[in-house]
């Protein structure tokens, strides 16, 4: 089996876990864009693979001609056609709500240092000036969130904490709901929220849902914040959108195609702040991922996966 989720070792516990199991690993581990050549030779003679974000575009997996079973170490999965993967047989997983709490508490930190100008104030130091301008409290503010799954969920009872009104726009059944948050349509979500926060899973209908019109709805002192996936916010129009002064800002943990590149839209836009993909970094949450991700892939071999995305769990 191949693992390609680069904080994964030969010789760590999920790696003899796998081992005892009896299965024999391949480490090729991600660190950067891959070459679909470099993921099709990786994939040659693999019956299972233990994956993070790699492309695993329909094309790829047909020439993959043993690989069976496909678990994610992580909660998204549209790196993957899981379609092309069904009709050839292959099994993929991923793992709902492994990294809810370091997302959450990173989402927390994106808006205390985008309310405060943390960032910009560092980096006015570290340019010999002494940046003193004001900034912002949570309390009292609102919170829009896009999505009510596992990690913006998480995320309710840390805003409150804040002392923050939490809104949510999603399709989850009325019974699951949170009595404490106010369920609206996003129109109303955008224009009544001091912060939006993106935690919606990336879809044909979610592509792309932060646009211009959006944009032009939202509080022009708003401030963006998606933990979730780039390609939901028209990165152009989020652009011009902050430039304009539609809105305050925006603090990007993710971009639609990363590492960003250097003609990205979203380089040097002043009030723009892009992190490397971090919010479900942390030590506890890539242990959980790894351990629980190498269960589920042994259970997916033997036909027994718990959390199966394309086809009969």
């Amino acid at each position: 089996m191949l693992i390609t989720t680069d904080y994964l070792r030969p010789g760590d516990d999920v790696d003899l876990f796998l081992r005892s199991s009896g299965l024999e690993t391949v480490h090729r581990p991600m660190t950067g864009r891959r070459d679909p050549e470099d993921l099709v030779a990786a994939l040659a003679g693999i019956d299972a693979a233990l994956v993070a974000n790699e492309p695993l575009t329909g094309d790829v997996l047909a020439r993959a001609l043993r690989l069976r079973v496909i678990a994610r170490t992580g909660v998204g999965y549209d790196s993957i056609d899981v379609v092309a993967a069904a009709r050839l047989g292959i099994t993929v997983s991923n793992l709902p709500g492994i990294n809810a709490n370091a997302v959450a508490e990173y989402t927390l930190g994106l808006l205390l240092a985008g309310a405060r100008q943390l960032v910009q104030s560092a980096s006015g130091v570290a340019q010999g000036k002494w940046p003193r301008q004001d900034g912002h409290e949570l309390r009292g503010s609102t919170l829009g969130l896009i999505g009510f799954g596992a990690s913006a969920r998480a995320v309710v009872p840390l805003a409150r904490a804040f002392g923050m009104t939490v809104v949510c726009t999603t399709n989850v059944p009325a019974e699951q709901r949170d009595p404490g948050v106010r369920f609206v349509e996003l129109t109303e979500l955008l224009s009544t929220s001091d912060y939006v926060s993106v935690h919606t899973a990336l879809t044909g209908r979610t592509r792309g849902l932060l646009d211009a019109e959006a944009f032009k709805r939202m509080k022009p002192t708003a401030l963006l914040v998606n933990t979730a996936r780039g390609a939901i916010v028209d990165e152009a129009a989020l652009a011009a959108a902050v430039r304009d002064g539609e809105i305050a800002g925006a603090a990007l943990d993710v971009a639609a195609e990363e590492p960003l590149p250097p003609g990205s839209p979203l380089r040097e836009v002043a009030g723009i702040v892009v992190y490397s993909h971090l919010a479900g970094q942390t030590a506890e949450a890539r242990r959980a991922a790894g351990l629980r991700g190498a269960e589920e892939l042994v259970a997916a071999l033997a036909g027994r996966g718990r959390f199966v995305v394309n086809g009969e769990k």
